[in-house]
């Protein structure tokens, strides 16, 4: 071995100990995290996978392995219409939602002059998001209710000559409601993603000769699918798991996954509803997966 290797041998293994302290010191400071995420994340997971397997009657869990819980989940043909239910009303919340959110959020981001208007407009849209969602749901009874606001309105002025009945313990209601409730959550991402965008581009695309629906189509669109993506997430989630705004708008006429989970933990029927869960959780995931698949959100993140 020449002089020269036997430096650079020299080199690297006295380079060892510092990459070897280097790993120690990230893995130390990635364990609080790492415990924290095991311990209110990953063990909460296990849990609910293991009580789904358990038996139950009708006052206690039994501790024994069966699959009649998921069998329950699966074959039923009640449960396949809930969970279709509950895909509806994410759909349509998530497109209301999006449509909305985007052209607030275009607003706010290429209408507004000045960064401080921009803030204060934003700030100001995410005012009623400091109070409860469950105030905020329930107001909107006294004002869709028969005797409320809305049909007294209409019915003053001609347009209606009954109380419009659709109007609150309805579909149409639980929608609305959603869409008050989660549309900052849209909103937001989008707003964050077009003010990433370089004004030159659009500008350039002006200079070549496009209009506004094809600046909007080919530039502006492209680059804020990355907030699109993830408001996508946030709303679509929320909706999936909530069973309060279904309770109170629908006035119990309407049923979602939540609603059915609830009501099994109500009963005590703990396994029942540990396993609806899992199924639950294993489909937004895969919803997730696949909205990742598509965009990248890396690039927002």
């Amino acid at each position: 071995m020449g002089a020269g290797a036997r430096v650079k041998a020299r080199r690297l293994g006295a380079r060892r100990p510092a990459d070897g302290r280097s790993h120690a010191g990230a893995w130390m400071l990635a364990a609080p995290l790492a415990a924290v995420l095991g311990v209110f994340l990953v063990l909460p997971i296990l849990m609910l996978i293991v009580v789904s397997f358990l038996d139950y009657s009708s006052v206690q869990i039994l501790w024994r392995f069966v699959l009649g819980n998921y069998a329950d989940v699966l074959l039923s043909a009640t449960t396949w219409r809930t969970y279709l239910h509950t895909f509806e009303f994410a759909a349509i919340t998530w497109a209301i939602t999006l449509f909305i959110g985007f052209w607030v959020a275009y607003f706010l981001a290429f209408e507004v002059r000045g960064s401080t208007w921009q803030m204060g407009l934003f700030l100001l849209c995410s005012v009623p998001f400091l109070t409860s969602n469950i105030i905020r749901t329930i107001s909107w009874i006294p004002f869709l209710g028969r005797n409320g606001i809305a049909n007294a309105a209409l019915l003053r002025i001609g347009l209606i000559r009954h109380p419009l009945g659709f109007l609150l313990f309805s579909d149409f209601a639980v929608v609305l409601a959603y869409v008050h409730l989660f549309t900052l959550f849209m909103v937001t991402p989008i707003f964050n993603a077009m003010m990433r965008i370089d004004r030159a581009l659009i500008e350039a695309a002006h200079d070549a000769g496009a209009g506004f629906w094809r600046t909007l189509l080919n530039v502006i669109l492209p680059l804020s699918k990355t907030g699109m993506a993830i408001g996508t997430i946030f709303v679509v989630t929320l909706v999936m798991g909530d069973f309060l705004t279904v309770n109170i708008m629908s006035g119990g006429q309407s049923a979602s996954v939540g609603l059915m989970i609830e009501n099994e933990i109500s009963l005590l029927q703990y396994p029942a509803a540990a396993a609806n869960a899992v199924i639950l959780l294993a489909i937004v995931l895969l919803m997730v997966g696949a909205i990742l698949r598509i965009v990248d959100i890396r690039k927002e993140l």
